[in-house]
């Protein structure tokens, strides 16, 4: 994965820009939300992403990035992130993890959410709950003046405290003109460290946590990344604009899966 040498700030002018390809990536999940279904594939959406992406202009930012082949990486169950879609039919009981980005007049938004399909189990439904929450918790954090760590000590003790695990060795990271920017965000670590926040900063934060243990591997499509101990994980993420008058976010509320609701 590519990252760039330095923390790059974005201008009023820029941010905005960001804000429209926020925009399309919020109505792409606005759009999955509606296509996600017992029987559909992953495939099937991923093409109706992918043609809504290019219907608003943009491009969408996963396609043929390191080569990966889709528009959306579309994760279920104990797949964390990075699956591909394809011809895998969606099942009720499942959870289904939706990361999509766009790049709109040079710049990238990028975001992820998970959904629920039919009757999901009590503990999935918690996970969801926990890693909305984990997120949120990281946002409050992402304020001018505050330590960079301030947001991944959040994430983590939120997760932590609620008995599941977040996955270590996956980050969330700055973003603009380039998909992937410094700096890097872990979603784990004492607070008062790293980098000082400033206004201009845009950070996709974006927690992953697990039922189980937070160790993962990556499958033999050396894109599918998924948890060691086969439980479940859950996956949300937002494009966050740093601003003197708190954080901004860029990629729209969050679904929160079940039945269509929204909160933010």
């Amino acid at each position: 994965m590519a990252w760039t040498d330095t923390i790059i700030l974005k201008s009023p002018a820029e941010i905005d820009t960001m804000r429209r390809a926020g925009e399309i990536v919020a109505g792409c999940h606005d759009l999955a939300s509606k296509l996600i279904r017992v029987g559909a594939t992953t495939g099937e959406i991923d093409a109706a992403v992918e043609g809504y992406i290019r219907s608003q202009g943009a491009v969408p930012s996963f396609k043929g990035y390191m080569d990966y082949p889709a528009a959306a990486c579309i994760s279920v169950n104990e797949e964390v992130v990075h699956g591909i879609p394809g011809s895998r039919v969606i099942r009720d009981g499942d959870i289904v993890g939706f990361d999509i980005g766009a790049l709109w007049q040079g710049y990238h938004a990028d975001a992820a959410r998970t959904f629920a399909v039919g009757n999901i189990s009590e503990e999935a439904r918690r996970l969801m709950q926990v890693t909305r929450e984990a997120l949120q918790a990281g946002i409050e954090q992402a304020r001018v003046g505050n330590r960079l760590s301030d947001i991944s000590h959040a994430v983590q003790e939120h997760a932590e405290a609620a008995g599941f695990s977040v996955v270590r060795n996956l980050v969330g990271h700055g973003i603009g003109q380039n998909l992937h920017e410094k700096p890097q965000v872990p979603n784990f670590g004492p607070p008062g460290r790293g980098p000082r926040l400033r206004a201009g900063m845009v950070l996709a934060l974006e927690p992953m946590v697990n039922v189980g243990v937070p160790d993962v591997y990556t499958r033999k499509d050396r894109w599918t990344i998924v948890t060691l101990d086969g439980k479940l994980s859950a996956h949300y993420e937002q494009t966050v604009a740093i601003t003197d008058n708190g954080p901004e976010v860029l990629t729209g509320p969050l679904h929160t899966g079940f039945d269509g609701e929204t909160i933010g």
